[in-house]
């Protein structure tokens, strides 16, 4: 294979039953972002499957590193980026 070839990804399909007005919403928001029914739908599906699985993300540290990290996040906030931040115009503020 040459650098210039690429492998194409194996496509399966996915069949669902979805009630009209679920469809409806769905065809709807695919139409104002430009997406096809099924692009929509894969991309919505994908994130929600990525999200689920760091949902379920598990760290594991010693006691004294979780101890540590636990007492950085009760200090209180402080630091020029923190005064910067403080200092800045509130949007919601007008």
């Amino acid at each position: 294979m040459t650098s210039k070839e690429t492998v194409s990804p194996v496509t399966r399909p996915v069949n669902l039953r979805v009630r009209e007005d679920v469809r409806d919403l769905i065809d709807q928001a695919a139409r104002v972002n430009g997406k096809t029914r099924s692009d929509f739908m894969i991309e919505a599906s994908r994130q929600a499957a990525e999200n689920a699985l760091l949902d379920q993300t598990f760290v594991r540290v010693d006691a004294d590193t979780y101890a540590q990290y636990l007492a950085v996040l009760d200090r209180p906030p402080s630091g020029e980026g923190y005064e910067r931040l403080m200092r800045a115009p509130k949007p919601w503020k007008g």
